[in-house]
């Protein structure tokens, strides 16, 4: 067995991600990654420093005749980067790190629909304050809550990804990183304009209301709307295909650690802004200005 495998065994088995690993050892998780595609070698004193953390000899790491022992030691690091005794690693194959990322790209696209059609569905009622504007705003939540609902129950089997900790199996890694880096350019640039239209998006009421006057106004705020759920449409999609190769990395929001505290609260939450929005907007009648509710409730969900 090459250093490369048993650097990656015994980091699963000590329970711990590429980024923790680097953490423990003081180098960049770039380097771990480049030690286990054997692109890299740790020096000597990265050799010595590997054994303290996963408690093996350094002869054991450098010597490719030596077998990973039935017994490695690693148990006391998962519980301490786990914070349980009992943590037991979820394998993930190949085919299924595929299938989930096939159905994330799939949610990230319906998600996004949904999260915009609650954002836009004022629109009609803001123009023409009608029957058919109410109608309209009723259908659009009512196609965006199914859509969250049928999207959750359609990933519920890969839900295990984000709550537990992996065992990924041997080319997943490899293979998530490679498509990481490759949508890297697309995530940047959909992001960018996602900000760049939340960012303009009031400036055709300012141009409308000041030119034409108040008659406008309304025509204004529903671009204004429609700018906004153009640009959150782009920030959400792109943000969860992100998210998606986190998951299988066990990077950021999916750490280890993470997953003790966090909750998969997306659904709930809005839900909850949604009805929010509804209520505050038809009891005050100001569907002009309650539009801030989804810029400000999507920085919030970021920081949750």
């Amino acid at each position: 067995m090459i250093l490369a495998d048993k650097i990656i065994q015994l980091r699963k088995k000590a329970g711990m991600s590429q980024e923790e690993l680097a953490d423990r050892i003081g180098v960049s998780r770039q380097a771990v990654s480049k030690w286990e595609g054997s692109l890299a070698v740790p020096d000597i004193n990265k050799i010595i420093a590997l054994s303290e953390v996963f408690g093996v000899s350094t002869d054991f790491l450098l010597k490719d005749s030596a077998e990973m022992p039935p017994d490695a030691p690693g148990e006391a690091a998962n519980a301490e980067n786990t914070g349980r005794e009992d943590s037991p690693l979820h394998p993930v194959s190949l085919e299924t790190a595929n299938l989930f990322l096939q159905n994330n790209e799939q949610n990230a696209v319906f998600i996004a629909i949904g999260v915009m059609l609650c954002i836009i569905s004022s629109v009609v009622l803001i123009l023409t304050e009608s029957l058919a504007g109410i109608i309209f705003l009723l259908l659009c939540i009512g196609i965006g809550v199914m859509i969250f609902v049928s999207r959750g129950l359609k990933s519920e089997e890969f839900k295990f990804l984000e709550k537990e900790p992996l065992d990924t199996a041997y080319g997943v890694e490899g293979m998530v990183r490679e498509r990481q880096k490759n949508y890297s350019g697309t995530y940047i640039r959909e992001m960018t304009i996602g900000i760049g239209l939340c960012v303009i998006s009031c400036l055709p009421l300012f141009i409308l209301s000041g030119i034409m006057g108040e008659a406008r106004e309304t025509v204004g705020v529903a671009l204004l709307l429609a700018f906004v759920g153009v640009g959150v449409f782009l920030i959400v999609k792109t943000s969860i295909i992100r998210s998606g190769y986190q998951v299988l990395l066990e990077e950021g929001n999916y750490t280890r650690k993470a997953k003790q505290t966090s909750r998969q609260i997306g659904g709930i939450y809005w839900s909850a802004v949604t009805a929010a929005y509804l209520l505050i907007s038809f009891l005050t009648g100001r569907w002009d200005m309650t539009w801030i509710i989804w810029p400000v409730a999507g920085v919030v969900y970021g920081i949750l």
